[in-house]
């Protein structure tokens, strides 16, 4: 707006209205930046058709062609990925691009207002690059930026240890290059090992971003079903009531309830906490691990289709780079180790903040007396535990085991999964 120019919103089929703008504007080119997921890509071959669209690169830091296997073919483990990822030539240094005095944008163009969105922190995520570029100076820049401890402090969401440019990086508003060329200099110019450190894990992550992009590329087929066919027939339980308490936040246990709502408050939700909120889904509700990938991406603003996915198929133990099936966290113990203090938790649940911090993570197990005095009754103030975590692993041990040999029993006598 200060360069005279303005968004213009439009709602339709993207080719129709593209063709509108260019007969209303006389451009005679598009250039948008490729994209990966199934319906970018269809929707961007039947502009490509009929209309004169240039496609440019920028979705990832290695063009996204670059990082193959020597006979040609994709990864789908990780750590060979970020080897052959980490030993091409570094992307040159990206300098910001120089500012025209003025956009030229006719005023006759048609558009619609923008959308509001107010469920979502805006204090906590203010719109705009220049607030992407601040961000990302204050975590990779300034005197002893938080870039320094990520590898300590990454994993603590009581704590802003994380960058917290996801949802910058999803809607282009930060070019990846741009902060992978950040990461980088923040690594050679660590004061400390430590602190070098810190930038290295920094990056690790951005590659991980960039592995789960070339996964969805490769292999659309994962937005419907398991990456391995050998646990693509769980037998779920799909409890919808255990599933609309885990989407309130209202499972009893205090990590994954405060994680749901700082999801439904602000629109994002600390990584660690994803994983545990995922594990505690799919392996203590035995609930199908795309119900809550779809519920990630209708309320996360920073919700990725690549991202989303390869995070709720690693917890769940389908995906390529997958954890183990048989791993299953224990929210009690994930608490008391990434939220040691309690903070978190009480910061979204009220009904804890007087619950000593021994029992902030389990509070079912103070005696009556003990919730009485910290103004937390279990049943009346906060819930109950809707299941028992030792019998929820045992149960979906037995359900992936079973999953497991079935696929054996049918592929030796030649059937299919």
């Amino acid at each position: 707006q200060d360069l005279g120019s303005r968004l213009i919103v439009r709602e339709g089929n993207p080719e129709d209205e593209i063709d509108r703008i260019i007969a209303e504007t006389g451009a005679e080119a598009i250039f948008a930046q490729a994209d990966i997921s199934p319906y970018a890509r269809s929707r961007d071959e039947a502009v490509q058709k009929n209309l004169p669209l240039q496609l440019t690169e920028g979705l990832t830091i290695q063009p996204l062609q670059a990082v193959r296997k020597q006979n040609g073919d994709p990864y789908t483990v990780y750590s060979p990925y970020s080897r052959s990822w980490r030993a091409l030539p570094s992307p040159e240094r990206v300098q910001l691009y120089t500012q025209p005095e003025r956009i030229h944008t006719p005023k006759d163009v048609e558009s619609l207002p923008l959308p509001d969105l107010p469920y979502h922190n805006k204090a906590a995520f203010p719109p705009g690059e220049s607030a992407a570029r601040k961000r990302l100076e204050h975590f990779a820049f300034s005197n002893d930026g938080p870039i320094a401890r990520y590898h300590e402090e990454r994993d603590r969401p009581d704590l802003e240890g994380t960058s917290k440019l996801s949802p910058y990086l999803r809607l282009g508003i930060v070019s990846p290059r741009h902060v992978g060329a950040r990461a980088a200099l923040a690594a050679e110019r660590g004061e400390s090992e430590g602190s070098r450190r810190g930038a290295e894990t920094f990056l690790n992550e951005l590659i991980w971003r960039e592995f789960f992009i070339d996964i969805l590329y490769h292999f659309p087929e994962v937005r419907e079903h398991s990456f391995r066919p050998n646990l693509r027939r769980i037998a779920w339980s799909n409890n919808i009531s255990d599933f609309d308490a885990w989407c309130r936040g209202e499972t009893g246990y205090p990590i994954v309830d405060a994680a749901m709502i700082q999801l439904l408050k602000t629109g994002w939700m600390h990584n660690r906490l994803r994983m545990v909120v995922a594990s505690f889904l799919v392996k203590d509700l035995l609930i199908d691990w795309r119900w809550g990938e779809k519920w990630f991406m209708q309320h996360l603003i920073d919700g990725d289709p690549a991202a989303n996915n390869g995070g709720w198929q690693w917890a769940a133990g389908t995906g390529t780079d997958a954890a183990p099936y048989f791993r299953i966290f224990n929210p009690v113990l994930q608490g008391k180790k990434f939220d040691p203090d309690g903070n978190f938790v009480r910061t979204w649940i009220p009904a804890l903040e007087h619950v000593p911090t021994r029992f902030v993570h389990e509070p079912w197990v103070m005696s009556e007396t003990q919730q009485r005095e910290s103004g937390c009754q279990i049943g009346k103030h906060y819930p109950a535990p809707i299941v028992d975590h030792s019998w929820a692993r045992e149960r979906v041990l037995t359900a992936y085991q079973e999953a497991r040999s079935r696929y054996e029993n049918q592929t030796a006598s030649g059937g299919t999964n």
